[in-house]
């Protein structure tokens, strides 16, 4: 139960600024498949089970990663979660046979609601500052020079919307 009142804040911050950028659509149906089993019971596990804790992992903005959980069943639920939805910047990086990493330029909606998110995580969690923590972990994104350009600005007030 105390994942799934965590998703509902969550939802609530991302679709206030998603309304604020005009994503009426995405407001709503903003990380639904979270609430599918493959990824509500993994995530509720991780952050909620026994001896677990939702700061764990995380820096003092309220990034974690997490490919270094040493929790199967979560590492799967987040890449699947990450394939789902589009509002993630991996979403958007293609995995070439040869070994290389091609990356593709977000959509504007897309970038939008990834924003949102980002804002709407850092709402739930305590730390609202989204501009310190895109700062703090850009270097760790694989992003489209256009998406990184038009983020920035966004982040540095400059009234993309």
């Amino acid at each position: 139960m105390r994942y799934l009142q965590y998703i509902i804040r969550h939802k609530w911050f991302v679709a206030v600024a998603c309304l604020k950028y005009g994503l009426w659509f995405e407001a709503i149906i903003h990380d639904l498949s979270k609430l599918l089993p493959d990824e509500f019971f993994p995530y509720a596990n991780h952050f909620y089970g026994p001896g677990a804790d939702i700061h764990k992992g995380r820096d003092s903005t309220g990034y974690y990663k997490p490919t270094d959980t040493g929790d199967r069943a979560f590492d799967f639920a987040w890449l699947l979660h990450q394939k789902r939805n589009t509002h993630h910047w991996q979403w958007w990086c293609l995995l070439e046979d040869e070994g290389g990493l091609k990356v593709l330029e977000m959509s504007v909606r897309a970038r939008k609601e990834m924003v949102a998110d980002w804002q709407g995580a850092g709402k739930a969690l305590g730390t609202p500052d989204t501009r310190a923590w895109y700062y703090a972990h850009k270097h760790i994104m694989s992003l489209g020079i256009e998406t990184r350009v038009w983020i920035e600005k966004k982040l540095d007030g400059l009234g993309i919307v």
